[in-house]
């Protein structure tokens, strides 16, 4: 066991390296002076000059100032946004819970409904329920998640009047961030009508979050439906049935949870596509998450924020990776001798 965490520790770690460099390496690709890039500010004299590249440690080495980053991000001095003025961990940690909770839902969405429906799929394999659930599952995975999102504006919002058009909350109602995640929130407020809040926080969160569940729900159903057909072509199902066990009985011992301990790892390939598509939704919704967030960065060059903010991103992807292959292997040892040598 402690040979896998150190494992897994030194990969973690390695990695966040590898991005801080490439984050680091930014400030010179970034198009002008790298000067004005990291602070916002065009030198007016040579003075002036010196004194901004002394305190960003320009004047130095790039390994020195590749050190010099890594202390700044450590001790949380991220910089400040050129737009807002607000330090970049104050609006990180604003925006990085809103899609985290966008991505929370939609994946709960998805393994409530996609994995008993891939179960069920995959246990009548072959016959007019499974292709019907296939074709539908096949369906819905082809949709580009930008399109769904536009339909659902045209449609819920715009034709009908059903569902708001942006926004996380009505503006009538003033709710402190306390975790960073809306619902929560508006149950932890006072001195307004909870239940109405927490209604309308709802209201706002339906279509996003079903723009990004229903995707990930098809290659939910997908991938459990094609466990349980692998699974019940495995010498232990025929022998289970030689012995005389009922279809429930072989279902609860045998298919149950071989059937889902492959799905484990491929879900680790779903939180890319999952926080990546909640990014793109953001924009169209005007959530604000870190997708429209760095958008807006994008639009208006503010390049510190791009920085820290890609930074952010991929630190966020990267440790939910690791730690759901890590929960993988501590239910299932047996992966570590098959395995060995992969991480």
């Amino acid at each position: 066991m402690i040979t896998i965490l150190t494992r897994y520790l030194t990969l973690f770690v390695l990695t966040l390296l590898v991005l801080a460099a490439l984050s680091f390496s930014l400030a010179y690709l970034f198009p002008g002076d790298v000067l004005t890039n990291l602070t916002g500010i065009t030198p007016q004299n040579e003075i002036q000059r010196e004194a901004l590249a002394r305190q960003y440690k320009l004047d130095q080495g790039y390994v020195f100032q590749f050190i010099h980053y890594l202390g700044q991000l450590l001790n949380g001095n991220w910089g400040y946004s050129f737009i807002s003025g607000l330090p970049l961990r104050d609006e990180i940690g604003i925006a990085m819970p809103a899609t985290i909770e966008l991505s929370t839902y939609a994946m709960l969405i998805a393994i409530v409904i996609g994995i008993p429906v891939g179960y069920y799929a995959g246990m009548k394999s072959y016959t007019t329920a499974d292709h019907t659930i296939n074709s539908i599952s096949l369906f819905s995975y082809s949709f580009p998640v930008y399109w769904l999102a536009l339909v659902f504006i045209l449609v819920f919002s715009l034709e009908l009047g059903v569902a708001p058009l942006s926004g996380r909350i009505s503006l009538l109602f003033d709710i402190p961030n306390v975790t960073g995640f809306i619902l929560i929130d508006t149950l932890l407020v006072k001195d307004i009508d909870r239940s109405l809040a927490f209604r309308d926080a709802l209201h706002h969160m339906v279509l996003p979050t079903l723009a990004i569940a229903i995707i990930t729900t098809a290659a939910m159903i997908r991938l459990t439906r094609r466990s349980v057909i692998d699974v019940l072509s495995r010498p232990y199902i025929t022998a289970a049935r030689s012995r005389g066990l009922s279809r429930w009985q072989i279902f609860s011992r045998h298919i149950l949870r071989n059937a889902l301990l492959p799905i484990l790892p491929l879900m680790a390939i779903q939180i890319t596509t999952l926080i990546t598509n909640a990014m793109i939704v953001e924009t169209l919704f005007s959530w604000p998450g870190i997708g429209n967030w760095l958008i807006q960065a994008i639009y208006q060059r503010d390049y510190p924020a791009l920085r820290v903010g890609m930074l952010a991103v991929s630190t966020l992807v990267i440790t939910l990776t690791i730690l759901i292959d890590l929960f993988n292997r501590l239910i299932d040892p047996s992966r570590e001798k098959y395995e060995r040598g992969t991480v």
